[in-house]
Formats: structure tokens, sequence, C-alpha cells
């Protein structure tokens, strides 16, 4: 694995986390009552985007380590994935 290919792969899995994580303790407006005016009900009143940021990037790393792990042992490769033969075997 490249080191571009590590960090392509480091920063999908840190997307897909933080679009996990985001909405987990969302305190919305319309959940505490307090709706803004000219804003929706739904408008989060307290994000804690920071911490999430890092709890995103403390799971991602656990997670990249075990998929790059995998990935560098051979244990799934490339003919593992090669269901239909579209590509060629590899030498």
């Amino acid at each position: 694995m490249s080191i571009t290919s590590a960090l392509v792969l480091f920063s999908v899995i840190w997307f897909m986390t933080f679009l996990i994580v985001l909405p987990i303790r969302v305190r919305t407006q319309g959940d505490l009552g307090e709706i803004v005016p000219g804003t929706h009900a739904g408008a989060p009143e307290h994000h804690y985007l920071k911490r999430k940021a890092w709890i995103t990037t403390g799971i991602s790393v656990v997670l990249w380590c075990v998929i790059a792990g995998i990935i560098l042992s051979g244990w799934i490769s490339v003919d593992d994935i090669n269901l239909l033969k579209v590509m060629p075997p590899l030498d």
C-alpha cells in the first residue's frame, strides 16, 4: 500500500465515521423548546463538533490500523474480490 492509498483509505474511513458520529447526542432547538425565529426546530443548539472530530479521529485510527493490517498482511487480496474474473490474475 502506497502513502497515497493509505491517506485515501484513512480519509474515507474518517468521513464515514464522522457522518455516523455527527447525529449522536445532538440537542436541537425543538428538544429544548427554545426555537430562534427564522430557524428550523431541528437546528442543533449544542453540536460539540470539536469533541466529535476527536472521537471520530480516534475511532478512525483504530479502524484504519485493522483494515490496513488486513490489506498489508495479504488476508484479503485483489484476487479475493475479483468475483467476475474481469481483472487478470496477479503474478
